[in-house]
């Protein structure tokens, strides 16, 4: 009797299990079943979407009135898309801007931008020498990091102690490594009376700085005697009218005994070109060629100087891997003249120039339109211009070795 219930329990036992297994069966087939109906489900969702959204993006033609007409019926087609589709909002101003910010980057040209109406009177303020912001120009070093090339004179970064060489590693806690310098510098100004934190790569280094905001007023030249009679001019930026502060501070240096020159160009960047030849004018003798400009077809055009000179010295320049654009002109213009020898490091190399076409809403495209060439028909675009005396700054020393060369050879 015990045997026989004994044999009855197995066999519940044994059906219990079974009844687990076909349960765990069914449900994991139930399971597998679901995923593969939600996946094919997505991708009929996903394919559903794509055969319905498929939109006319032709290839470009070689034609360009053809080009922009199929541009624009692509952009119809992605209109009626966002119309029906999109649900965030829309800014019909930032999408023009941008659609026309895009075409522009597509030329892949470096230096050609369209500007909206605010950052076109912002580019003016600066080449006007007046902005709110901390008071510093900057560059890209070799590694596409922001790099302090000076602290303007009396402005707040020189005063908190920034330096020349800086690195800006962050802005108000964000990162500026590798970031462009137009956003770096978008960040870095701001409203009068406000202040932005800083964050310096110094040597071996972090430093932090706290810096408020003013109207800053740009001093394009500095200017000194040095010994044995020679003149000392600094030139930071070629903005408006910096060729008639120039013109000024020889006229100074002169009235005071000097009988050489120094123009120190180092670090400057570029800006307009009319203020380097103009510059060029005062010391290359009249009708000689200061700069060779080609344009798309080839055409080239010659620039003279148009007065006699008022410097007739011996001149040294220094120049930097930062000196470039219109710095290269001048820098040029006075090698090929045989009027100044070239000390410090290579140049840029940026030997293209921009024009500025201003649109009816005051916003502005800047367009890459000539390459220029030195008299000499050297070319500076992506080469640069070697100084005839290589002397590299010692990282280590704050000595001006640079500027030592210079007075050494004018002695």
């Amino acid at each position: 009797m015990e045997e026989n219930k004994s044999r009855e329990d197995e066999l519940i036992e044994e059906f219990e299990e079974e009844k687990k297994h076909l349960r765990f069966k069914y449900i994991l087939i139930t399971i597998i079943l679901v995923v593969i109906a939600i996946v094919f489900s997505s991708e009929f969702t996903i394919q559903y979407y794509f055969k319905n959204s498929i939109l006319n993006k032709n290839e470009a033609v070689g034609n360009a009135e053809e080009n922009i007409d199929e541009i624009g019926k692509t952009l119809k087609n992605f209109r009626k898309l966002i119309d029906n589709q999109f649900i965030g909002e829309i800014d019909e101003q930032k999408i023009l801007d941008e659609t026309i910010k895009g075409y522009i980057k597509g030329l892949d040209d470096e230096y050609s931008e369209y500007m909206t109406t605010e950052e076109w009177e912002e580019f003016q303020s600066l080449t006007m020498g007046n902005y709110v912001g901390i008071g510093i120009y900057m560059g890209v070093d070799k590694n596409n990091n922001i790099v302090v090339l000076a602290p303007i004179e009396q402005s707040p970064a020189e005063r908190v102690g920034i330096k020349t060489g800086d690195i800006i590693v962050e802005v108000d806690g964000e990162n500026a490594l590798g970031v462009s310098s137009d956003i770096v510098s978008s960040k870095i100004k701001g409203e009068e009376g406000t202040t932005v934190k800083l964050k310096i790569a110094r040597e071996n280094e972090y430093l932090d700085f706290e810096i408020p905001r003013e109207a800053i007023k740009m001093y394009h030249v500095k200017s000194e005697m040095k010994e044995n009679n020679i003149g000392y001019v600094s030139l930071l930026t070629f903005d408006e009218d910096c060729a008639d502060e120039i013109r000024k501070a020889f006229e100074d240096l002169k009235s005071k005994g000097a009988k050489k020159i120094i123009l120190d160009l180092r670090n400057n960047t570029g800006g307009l070109v009319e203020e380097a030849l103009e510059i060029a004018d005062m010391i290359i003798p009249k009708d000689q060629t200061l700069l060779i400009t080609v344009d798309s077809a080839g055409n080239k055009e010659y620039s003279k100087a148009e007065q006699d000179p008022i410097i007739d010295c011996d001149m040294v320049v220094l120049a930097n891997e930062y000196s470039a654009s219109a710095s290269e002109i001048l820098i040029g213009a006075l090698r090929d003249a045989g009027k100044a020898k070239i000390v410090g490091t290579k140049t840029y190399g940026k030997g293209v120039i921009q024009s500025v076409y201003l649109l009816n809403d005051n916003s502005a495209l800047k367009l890459t339109v000539n390459e220029y060439y030195t008299p000499n028909e050297t070319k500076i675009n992506k080469v640069g211009i070697e100084p005839d005396y290589v002397v590299e700054l010692d990282e280590n020393s704050e000595e001006d070795i640079q500027l030592n060369k210079a007075l050494e050879i004018l002695k």
